[in-house]
């Protein structure tokens, strides 16, 4: 047996290459066919806005296509194993390899060096790509695919909702920082102390008064007259900053790493829960990371005899174990992020678990 961790150099690239390119394919069929599905439900809100045309589809499809790719990355790297696995037992190679006198380990080892390297990959399409695509479809479904105002120097953010008192403000978007924010597509809601509203205000844009936000060209609804009338301006949310405007504004999803930590630190300094983000924040490292896993788990499907009947049945199981790692993952995120876990745990725990449970099958069955 072979002391070195990984087989020949010949051998390694031979089943470096052949997983890449199972890999590869496999992502291609997965997103060509989701992006498919997906343009089929959003294609006729975004013609429904004036104007738009193919060129648009073709933008939301861009936008699409890089949160596609790392959402179903890992799922890839799972099918490609078994595919990959199931072809090398079935053609005898595993049992020539392990007659050479490599060890399970080795024989995935260049598979597990191949993961690894699609996770760094993975980490820096996130950040460089991912990031920016988000920050910027969630800016254009919030204008209903019209057009998203010219970015500034803080980005564009989408979906802000804050509370003043009783009151609520909203905004489709915002753009700008500190007193030279712009909110466009704004909703003043007036409510009474049992929560029931009493006015509903809409305009198109609003700018700090130092204090408050001035609406432009307001109009009112009345609820209890059920009087609809223009005002010609109005000034609301007084109690609310361009400080906690731009806390309660952030999404952690259209920020990179670096950004997202900076914004933790600035909600620590102002004495926010930041479970949310801190969970999320430690899932941009485990979640690319996921991708070294599903070799580990998918290997149950390449050590057994092929003639034996049960190699259908071990790429089942191999199958049920990497699906289990994503089901028990996005349910601990979501415990993570509302305080149920702590975040360091909610990230890495799944992690963790299923890499033991990987290593002692492999062990217990093959070496």
């Amino acid at each position: 047996m072979q002391l070195d961790f990984f087989p020949s150099r010949t051998l390694t690239l031979y089943l470096a290459k052949l997983f890449v390119l199972r890999i590869f394919a496999v992502l291609v069929m997965l997103v060509l066919v989701l992006l498919a599905l997906d343009l089929l439900s959003a294609t006729g809100k975004i013609l429904a806005a004036p104007g738009n045309g193919q060129a648009e589809i073709l933008r939301y499809a861009s936008l699409r296509l890089p949160q596609l790719v790392s959402r179903f990355l890992p799922y890839s790297v799972l099918l490609a194993t078994l595919i990959s696995l199931v072809t090398l037992n079935q053609n005898s190679e595993v049992v020539a390899m392990k007659a050479a006198g490599l060890s399970a380990h080795q024989v995935l080892s260049p598979l597990l060096l191949t993961a690894a390297v699609v996770a760094l990959v993975s980490f820096g399409f996130n950040e460089r790509v991912v990031t920016r695509a988000n920050a910027t479809l969630k800016a254009w479904e919030s204008a209903e695919y019209g057009p998203i105002p010219p970015p500034s120097a803080g980005g564009v953010r989408s979906s802000v909702y804050l509370t003043d008192g009783n009151n609520i403000l909203s905004a489709a978007t915002l753009t700008g920082v500190g007193k030279d924010i712009v909110l466009s597509g704004v909703t003043w809601y007036e409510r009474a102390p049992g929560g029931i509203i009493r006015k509903q205000v809409r305009s198109t844009r609003a700018t700090y008064a130092a204090p408050g936000w001035q609406l432009e060209t307001p109009v009112q609804f009345d609820v209890a007259g059920a009087i609809t009338e223009t005002l010609p301006m109005l000034v609301v949310g007084e109690n609310l900053s361009p400080e906690r405007i731009m806390l309660q504004s952030v999404d952690p999803d259209s920020q990179s790493f670096w950004e997202l930590s900076q914004t933790i630190d600035a909600f620590d300094a102002a004495g926010r829960n930041t479970d949310e983000m801190r969970a999320k924040w430690w899932h941009r490292l485990s979640g690319p990371l996921s991708a070294l896993l599903m070799p580990l788990l998918g290997s149950i499907a390449a050590f057994g005899l092929a003639r034996s009947g049960q190699l259908f049945v071990r790429a089942i199981i191999g199958m049920a174990l990497g699906f289990a790692y994503f089901v028990v993952d996005n349910a601990a995120l979501a415990m993570g992020s509302f305080g149920g876990y702590p975040p360091f745990l909610a990230a890495w725990a799944p992690f963790a678990l299923f890499l033991l449970l990987g290593e002692t099958v492999l062990i217990r069955t093959e070496e």
